[in-house]
């Protein structure tokens, strides 16, 4: 079992909640908590409940060594054959109107987005610059943020706003979905969206179907992370 945090050597203790969450794992999927001292994200998966047992079952032996050369590959994209039958009926209440900031030039891949969300009851709200994005940030609460990878002249990982998120403190990141979207993207891959950072990454081609996605998607976050979230909010982190 993890008993450290690996960036800042934490003692860490699991919260009954994620436990729960640990065991509810399916095989593949990992679960991710922020060190309550330094704020680094830690990734957990249903391994760690095993640790304890297999503890008990080994010896004193040295561990092998890993071979230093080997390659690691990645899990494919997910398969997205279901999107087309999937379907959705009815309209979900909400006391709070959650609000999204979208960062992208107006287009008709814009309007597909802007209707998805508000499909399911957020708020859009647009900027012209990413300047603009950063501040309003500062005085507003959103639940959603989305960004175009092509949003900025450069790249997205020198774009200012990406790394403003990026550098976000995880006290205010903790609660904002952040969605990325472009051709490069394979849509769902959560390996893809945990290496750039974000909540959920959506290729272009798949925008058409975005609000299934998004029902998809935020259900699963929630559903691993909101136990969580909750009790970091109690504890004022």
């Amino acid at each position: 079992m993890i008993a450290h945090c690996p960036h800042c050597q934490k003692k860490l203790q699991l919260s009954p909640n994620v436990e729960s969450g640990l065991r509810m794992l399916s095989p593949g999927k990992s679960l991710r908590i922020t060190c309550p001292k330094c704020g680094e994200a830690i990734l957990l998966d249903a391994s760690v409940m095993e640790a304890p047992q297999a503890a008990a079952k080994t010896t004193d032996a040295p561990p092998k060594p890993r071979p230093t050369n080997q390659q690691v590959t990645p899990p494919p994209p997910p398969d997205l054959s279901g999107l087309n039958n999937n379907v959705y009926e009815g309209k979900t209440i909400i006391e709070d109107i959650p609000k999204v900031l979208i960062l992208m030039p107006d287009s008709p891949n814009c309007r597909l987005i802007t209707e998805a969300l508000e499909t399911l009851g957020y708020q859009a709200s647009f900027v012209q610059s990413a300047e603009d994005a950063m501040e309003k940030m500062q005085f507003i609460n959103y639940a959603s943020v989305v960004l175009h990878s092509h949003y900025e002249d450069s790249p997205l990982e020198k774009g200012i706003f990406h790394q403003f998120m990026r550098d976000m403190s995880m006290s205010k990141r903790r609660y904002i979905f952040y969605i990325l979207i472009g051709p490069e993207f394979h849509t769902l891959y959560g390996l893809e969206a945990l290496a750039c950072s974000a909540n959920l990454v959506v290729s272009e081609k798949d925008l058409p179907q975005l609000a299934i996605i998004l029902r998809t998607a935020i259900p699963q976050y929630e559903g691993m992370f909101g136990a969580i979230m909750q009790e970091m909010s109690v504890l004022g982190r």
